[in-house]
């Protein structure tokens, strides 16, 4: 009888906190993870990427308070290894820059446990190049140093030899240093460093949070103060922070700092997640909508079956195409059925699916809302027509009605509906009510509905909160629905799409 095989540890730096500096084998170690140790990230979002029946177990610190200790860390690595698991254990920035993943080693290879290194981009280079400032320039130092600024000060001896580092290196990187950045300060100036050497505090770097001061060793304790810098930060000194107003190039981001809230369905709203991340803002994913399957597909497969009798087909949203053509592929077609039916579209993104078929739509209106649809028929001229409309369950009923007076045979089948999910209000409603979000996004009329049913408890404290809130509508529809509940709505794209919605942004924080 055989044993229990054991299983495989990897020590997996994490980076500093922007998720797009995660490498491609940290993500792919917590894709196939059965356990994940991991400490106070920059980031949880990096949690995304575990297996929904991962373990997941905090074993981090913050603000001094220990939740664990390394040694009941360094036993709970090992008993899960022990138990046949893959095991992550993920550390932000780098295992082996002041990560404790070489402790965390020795006790794997004592504990005959198999293991691999994932090395992190450590914050010690990372959080410097997002503050614009390079570590070495061949017209200012060719050396840098990376200190522990967490040391100990009550300890009876340093084990820093600050009278060989002061100026044995022309950039010094001091990373958690900012408790004790009056004794830094004070032992390079004693050991010969200038007062005058510049100096750049950076807190929350490579994340949107990101805050960075300037000042020289006689008076960036006083700065720091002022600014209430505090932990997690980094301290750089030398003069190749210079270069930083030359250089800065993540903080002058047309949305630094700004907190947008992203209420578009989570399938859909990735792009502009990224979108508006790759401009500088916070986004806070907070969907007021789901897109689902209809609860009856009977209405669609009839009309499917019988797509013959159709003279067009008009979609009003990307979805009705997703859910017409995956529900055609289940009935056994495909788009050669389509043969000899007109193909009308609203929107730019609706009418890209069927050219990505080789199918270009037959009509787009200029105006991406049913009303132009409309007008677009009446220029056709035509009298009688049998015309399919695969949309939401709940929709506006501007656009069949019209078509009916003119005459046409319109045909309304659900192709999907739209749900409000459940989501988790309470960090939304805190930021809300400390008047710390900048801007909510609506991109249709349901999800104004479903974020004000959301909270329903705190409608009269909601309308006060988003006085001072920029509100952004995709379009004149969605607009007049904010409207409706008191909402003062800030912005409305001349054309509406995502990417105009977001050039819109740009341009009203930057005139604001």
């Amino acid at each position: 009888m055989t044993g229990k095989k054991t299983g495989k540890v990897y020590l997996v730096g994490a980076g500093p906190g922007d998720p797009g500096l995660l490498t491609l084998k940290a993500k792919a170690c917590l894709s196939r993870a059965d356990v994940i140790i991991y400490d106070n990230l920059a980031n949880r979002i990096f949690l995304k990427y575990a297996d929904s029946d991962a373990e997941l177990i905090y074993v981090g610190k913050k603000g001094g308070h220990h939740t664990m200790r390394q040694k009941d860390i360094n036993s709970l690595i090992v008993d899960r290894a022990r138990n046949g698991h893959f095991v992550v254990r993920l550390k932000g920035g780098d295992p082996f820059i002041f990560g404790r993943g070489g402790e965390e080693a020795l006790e794997l290879i004592e504990a005959g446990i198999d293991f691999e290194i994932v090395p992190g981009i450590t914050s010690a280079i990372a959080v410097p190049a997002y503050a614009g400032i390079p570590l070495t320039h061949r017209n200012y130092t060719s050396t840098v140093a990376f200190i522990t600024g967490h040391e100990d000060p009550q300890k009876e001896k340093s084990d820093i030899a600050w009278d060989k580092l002061a100026t044995g290196a022309g950039t010094l990187v001091f990373l958690m240093g900012v408790a004790n950045l009056p004794r830094i300060v004070e032992k390079l100036m004693e050991y010969g460093r200038a007062p005058d050497t510049p100096v750049a505090v950076i807190r929350s770097g490579t994340v949107p949070e990101q805050k960075t001061i300037k000042g020289t060793l006689k008076d960036i304790v006083r700065l720091s103060r002022e600014s209430g810098m505090s932990p997690p930060a980094i301290i750089v000194v030398g003069d190749v922070i210079h270069l930083r107003e030359k250089l800065n190039w993540f903080e002058r981001r047309p949305l630094f700092e700004k907190r947008i809230v992203v209420t578009r369905a989570r399938e859909q709203a990735s792009g502009f997640l990224s979108d508006l991340s790759e401009l500088g803002a916070e986004c806070i994913e907070f969907p007021t909508i789901e897109v689902v399957p209809p609860e009856n597909w009977d209405p669609l497969d009839h009309a499917i079956k019988t797509i013959d009798r159709f003279n067009w087909l008009l979609f009003t949203s990307v979805n009705g195409v997703h859910y017409f053509l995956k529900r055609l592929e289940t009935l056994g077609k495909d788009v050669r059925d389509l043969k000899g039916i007109n193909i009308g579209t609203i929107g730019p993104k609706t009418a890209e699916i069927w050219r990505a078929l080789g199918i270009k739509p037959d009509l787009i209106p200029e105006e991406y809302r049913a009303e132009s649809l409309v007008e677009s028929f009446k220029e056709l001229g035509f009298k009688k027509t049998n015309i399919l409309l695969p949309r939401a369950e709940s929709a506006r009923e501007v656009l069949p009605e019209e078509l009916r007076k003119m005459g046409a045979q319109v045909e309304v089948v659900p192709a999907y509906r739209t749900v409000r999910p459940d989501n988790n209000t309470a960090n939304v409603r805190k930021m809300l009510e400390h008047g710390t979000i900048d801007m909510v996004t609506f991109t249709s009329s349901s999800t104004v509905n479903n974020f004000v049913e959301m909270f329903k408890t705190d409608v009269r404290e909601l309308r006060k909160w988003m006085t001072a809130v920029a509100v952004a509508c995709i379009g004149p529809i969605t607009a007049e629905t904010a409207q409706k509940y008191g909402f003062t709505v800030s912005l409305t794209p001349s054309e509406y799409t995502i990417e105009s919605l977001t050039d819109s942004i740009v341009q009203y924080f930057s005139s604001h």
